[in-house]
This record gives C-alpha cells, structure tokens and sequence, in this order.
C-alpha cells in the first residue's frame, strides 16, 4: 500500500510547496522509492486552461492531454515521472463531478453536502491509480485559512483516519520572516498557522520553515515547543540562488530521513547529488553569458513562462553557458525601437500565446531575425507569426493572416475542426474554450536532411500540443520555393508540425511546446541546439 504525504502552506502563498514537494520526491525516489506527486487547488475553475498567465501563471500541460498547473512542471522536472490527468484536482473539477452524479440520480433521496460528497470525492481522487507506487506526495494548493482550502484540509484529515496515521505524513510549509528593523526572526506567524491548522484538526508532523536568512537553534526549539513537533522535525529551507539547490538544501536538513523514519523505514541506496552540484555550479559559476530575448504579451510576470526560462536554463546548462533572459513586451515593441532592443541579441524567441493583442511586435522582431541571421525560435503561436511573416515579407502577400485574429485577410492560419489521435477523429471547438484544444502528445515525422531531423536525431518524435489554430497546408509548395521548408509533418502529412529556413544559421518554428519535457538532468534537445547556435552567433 503507498504512504501518502501531505504537503499544506501557511502564512502566505507562492513559499515553495510545489519546489519543496518536487524535492522531497527526488530524495526518496534516489533512496529506492517510487514516487508519484498531485496538486490539489482550490479554485473553482474546472482547470486553469482559460485563466490568463497574469492570474495563474503557466498552463503546464501532460502527456495525456491535461491542462494543469504549473507545480506539475516542478514535478516533472524534479522527478522524471510525467504527470497525468489523474495527478491535478480542482474545487471545480470536484463539484463539477459531484454535480453530475447528482443529476444522474446517484445520491437519489439524499441531501449533498460538502461533508461527506465533496470531500469523498476528494479522497476518491487522492487514492486513485496509487497501488504501484511507495510514496503519494499531495500538495495542497494556497494556505491553510482560506475559505477555499477548507474542504481539502478536511478530506486529508478525513483521509489519515480512514487509512490510517501510521500511512500518512502531514508536512506544513511556513514563513518564518526576518525584519530588519529590528534584526529579529519572528516564529509567531508559523505558531499562528500551525494553530489554525490544528483547529482543523491536523497537527503536522514535520515543520518546514522558509526563510531568507538561517534560523537560530533557539528559534527552532521554540517553534519544535510552541507546535508541538520534534525538533529534528523542524527543517529549515533558506532562500536558494537557483531552484536546483533545493534537493542539496533538503538533503542537508535530513529532510527525507525524517519522512522514512516517521514511516519506519530504511534507505535502499545512498543518495546522488553529484547532478545537482554540477548544475548548480554552472548555472552560479559559469561567466561566459549570452543574452536571449523572449518576446511576449505576459513578460511582466515570471511564472507565465516557467517552464520556457527553465528549459532555456537546461540547455544553457549543457552548453556551459549562462543565458540571461531579456523580456520584451511584444505590445510595446514598435518598429522604430526593434534594431536598438535586439542589438546585443544572440537569440530570439517568440513563445506560444492566443489572440490579436501584441502580434505586430513578434512579427517585426522575427522579421529582424530572419533577415539578420540571428538564431530564431517560434513556438506554437510563434511559429505561426513567423509563417505570417514570411508570408507578408517574402512572398509578398500582405494580406496573409490568421483567422483566429483577423476574418477578411488570406487565413495562412486557421481553426482546425478535426484531427486525428491514435487512429480516432476528434473534433474541435472554439465555442466551448475549456479543455476543447489540441492537447497532449502527438506523433511528428521528420524529413530527412534537415536540421530539426539532425537536432533530434530521430524520424518520428512525440511533443505537447496546446492551441487550436494550424498552419494551412495548402500553401506548402510555395514557401518551400523560397526557402522555408516543411520540415516536421503529422503521420497522415496534413498539419505542419515544424519549419525551417534554409539560408539561415538556425531559424525553427515548432507547433508543439517542447519546453514541457525539458529536465535539468535531460535538456530538450531543441533547446540545447538553439542555445549552441546562440552562442556561436554571439
């Protein structure tokens, strides 16, 4: 039977829980132990599919199709193991579900209530597709006191009784802040969150308490005293200069020591952080630095791209580099300015986006891309500006467009309403907007002879998808005349997948997000490629 560990916040939101659960899976996944990480979040939204990346941050999406938090990327990435469907929850998706059973009779003469259908469902989803693995880590989404999370935080004390304490490990992450007014560390904000969740009825068995400067042993025996938890049990996590020192800072606080002898169990092999040591000292140590431009509509906030810095970090990593991310608002960005902002530019790259807003912007700075020979990156939505661009600028067609922004031009671009996914049709909508896409993995076959083939190594690869306009088809044979070819194709050779310039040192659009399967130990290899060749442009 797996152990379920419990990962809850305190005090405020965004401390680390996703980095602190990521963490934790990767210690006891290198001890031996197979582990699986979910989210559970509090919002009512069925997922954060139709939420803007200023209200959520990124849409990280899985193999399987699902559009998910972005914590599931720090899983990914920390683990190794994809997520799916079955590992993000929200208060949405549940009273949708419950809803639903209602309407269909299942709880026929019954009144439905929070306690017990929501939080059955709750502990339904908690449980589920578990019996293979040693270790269930759930991480609860915003923090203990919030009306939201209340139906989470009773389904977990609800859960711990029905299997029992000993299967279950509750982990409470705070903020112990430092003010220096007074030069002090204050432990009451976590005395206070930890009494907020024992009023629930929850006494956390480890304390994890963040902060940005080391806690004195005094402060901890008060915090062991005052919430009632063994002093070894109060693991201390300071601030990190980069996110891949979170497992050595763990690991050195005997943070997944504590967790296997709460659980009364033995390590089965010694823990490897010599990868994590060799990232870290590239990414802190490394001198030589190019810069690489993202240009995009949600540059003002960081989350909105994670796992796009993350994977241009990965592949930076393995070029021996440091590459530092400069963020230009594509709305902003006006013709006259483009030459003095791309000016020290090793490399730009235009990320996946919906609608009309800031298109002007990605279409000029790939234009200055192409024509000046600097190494180019579109995905998604950014290849598609880059067709367009071609279009307009090359072949001379100025009306070119897409119709998911503009009806009366020529639709280089345009809503697919079928396409095909291990052997089945599948039909697509723009009237219902949730979860309606072409999303998860799908095939791509690859040209021979060309450099996505070359970068890949491969002729058949497998990426995520998230949008619902393609390229058009139809137009093939006329931008392979002028030297941009077709290079990444579906298996039945309708949607185009990838394009490159010929006559270019690197200039590649892809439909697909490869940002997704990117990991600090495994860097994409679209991404190290495209580091190289900003590197050799520099």
């Amino acid at each position: 039977m797996a152990r379920f560990i419990f990962v809850t916040g305190g005090v405020v939101s965004s401390l680390g829980k996703g980095l602190s659960s990521a963490s934790l899976a990767y210690l006891l996944q290198s001890r031996g132990y197979k582990v699986r990480l979910r989210k559970l979040d509090p919002y009512l939204n069925v997922d954060p599919g139709t939420m803007s990346p200023f209200q959520h941050g990124e849409v990280f999406v899985t193999d399987d199709g699902a559009e998910t938090d972005l914590d599931l990327g720090h899983y990914e990435r920390f683990s190794g193991v994809s997520a799916k469907k079955s590992d993000n929850i929200t208060t949405g998706k549940i009273y949708n579900d419950v809803l639903k059973n209602e309407r269909k009779g299942k709880y026929l003469g019954k009144t439905v209530q929070v306690i017990p259908h929501i939080t059955d469902r709750i502990k339904e989803f908690i449980k589920k597709d578990s019996f293979k693995e040693d270790f269930v880590i759930c991480e609860i989404g915003g923090i203990v006191g919030d009306i939201e999370s209340l139906p989470f935080v009773e389904a977990i004390r609800q859960f711990a009784n029905d299997i029992g304490k000993k299967n279950t490990l509750f982990i409470h992450l705070t903020l112990v802040p430092y003010l220096r007014s007074s030069d002090e560390i204050k432990t009451k904000p976590t005395q206070h969150s930890v009494k907020e969740l024992r009023s629930i009825g929850i006494q956390p068995d480890i304390i994890i308490c963040r902060s940005e400067r080391p806690i004195p042993l005094e402060h901890r025996k008060k915090i062991s005293l005052f919430c009632n938890v063994d002093i070894k049990n109060v693991i201390e996590t300071v601030d990190v200069k980069t996110i891949y020192e979170a497992p050595i800072s763990f690991f050195k606080e005997k943070l997944d020591i504590q967790v296997l002898n709460y659980f009364k169990l033995k390590s089965k092999k010694p823990v490897n952080l010599n990868p994590w040591k060799k990232i870290t000292k590239i990414i802190l140590n490394t001198r030589n630095q190019i810069n690489i431009a993202i240009i995009g509509k949600y540059v003002e906030l960081k989350d909105a791209y994670k796992s796009l810095d993350e994977a241009l970090t990965h592949g930076a990593i393995e070029n021996n580099i440091k590459v530092n991310l400069i963020r230009i608002d594509s709305e902003k960005l006006k013709v006259s300015e483009i030459r003095s902002k791309l000016r020290n530019i090793s490399g730009i790259l235009i990320p996946g986006g919906f609608g009309k807003r800031g298109t002007d912007g990605k279409i000029e700075a790939i234009k200055y891309a192409r024509l000046n020979k600097i190494p180019f990156l579109g995905i998604c939505y950014g290849m598609q500006m880059a067709i367009i661009e071609f279009a307009r600028n090359k072949l001379n067609i100025k009306k070119a467009t897409s119709s998911e922004f503009d009806k009366k031009g020529i639709p280089f671009v345009g809503l697919i309403n079928e396409w095909i996914k291990d052997g089945k049709i599948i039909k697509g909508t723009d009237k219902d907007l949730g979860g309606t896409m072409r999303l998860g993995s799908y095939e791509a076959r690859l040209k021979e002879n060309s450099i996505i083939k070359k970068i890949y190594g491969k002729n058949i690869i497998k990426e995520r998808h998230r949008h619902r306009y393609e390229v058009n088809i139809n137009y093939r044979e006329k931008f392979e005349k002028n030297g941009m070819l077709f290079s990444g194709l579906s298996p039945d050779g309708v949607l185009p997948e990838i394009i490159e310039l010929k006559n270019h040192p690197w200039f590649i659009g892809v439909q697909f997000h490869p940002e997704f399967k990117s990991r600090p130990l495994d860097p994409h290899p679209l991404f190290s490629s495209f580091i190289k060749a900003s590197k050799n442009h520099k």
